[in-house]
């Protein structure tokens, strides 16, 4: 069982002699708590295929499925609730606003969607504790290094209890220790915590850190590496992470 699927997924860009297959019938998919990867040289269909899994496009034909649920068949506003609700991004350029403190980065994408001012700062303590970032919440961004700046933009991603995180190129923009330790985090978070977790990247190095990596080659899947077992059989079917499982207790 996937939390989030694609079936035979194609895009195309443009029409007639000058239309663009940046896709050409992709399947791929992410079981609950597990942590994949996917990679491709400039041009394969990364950025594409990421765009549509969290929503934001369409696929010209195929299915995207989230929990079940074939995303084109959600109307706009509906697809735009459910990226609020139901999927947490992660981008490499960390998109925090730079005159709030991380703690109120972090909690206002949960008042814009509602929760009250209390909650929405009790919930942002709370994620900010478990990504290393509690004693930093005070600090605006650019009192941050890169890899404090990431690890708050993960925070607020991870606030709304996410069933999915998609993650841009997470260390893209880190130099190597901070990349080793965003991605450290990132696999605890799936380890730990059972955070199921897509990310696009070009570093071999945090590939290696998922669970399996699909590569991507003019728009097809060229190949699959499989370095750790997440059957069924291994990982409990639910997409809802353990730390949002322990607080509904």
């Amino acid at each position: 069982m996937y939390v989030l699927e694609t079936r035979q997924v194609r895009k195309a860009f443009g029409e007639g002699e000058t239309q663009v297959e940046a896709l050409k019938g992709v399947d791929v998919g992410v079981r609950p708590g597990e942590m994949l990867a996917i990679m491709g040289r400039s041009g394969s269909g990364k950025s594409t295929l990421l765009t549509l899994l969290g929503g934001v496009d369409v696929p010209t034909s195929g299915q995207v499925l989230l929990e079940g649920k074939d995303l084109a068949t959600m109307s706009d506003d509906e697809r735009t609730l459910m990226r609020r609700q139901r999927i947490g991004f992660i981008f490499q350029s960390f998109n925090l606003l730079p005159i709030l403190t991380a703690e109120e980065n972090v909690a206002l994408p949960m008042e814009l969607d509602g929760v009250s001012a209390a909650e929405a700062k009790r919930r942002a303590g709370e994620v900010l504790e478990l990504v290393g970032m509690a004693g930093r919440k005070s600090h605006i961004p650019g009192k941050l290094s890169g890899g404090e700046q990431q690890r708050v933009a993960i925070a607020r991603a991870l606030a709304i209890r996410p069933a999915i995180l998609l993650a841009d190129e997470p260390t893209g923009n880190l130099d190597t220790a901070n990349s080793k330790r965003v991605t450290a985090m990132l696999r605890e978070l799936v380890d730990e915590h059972q955070q199921t977790i897509i990310m696009v990247t070009h570093d071999p190095g945090v590939a290696l850190m998922a669970d399996r990596v699909v590569h991507l080659l003019d728009g097809n899947v060229e190949r699959e590496e499989v370095h750790r077992d997440k059957s069924p059989a291994v990982v409990p079917v639910t997409s809802a992470p353990r730390y949002v499982e322990a607080r509904r207790k």
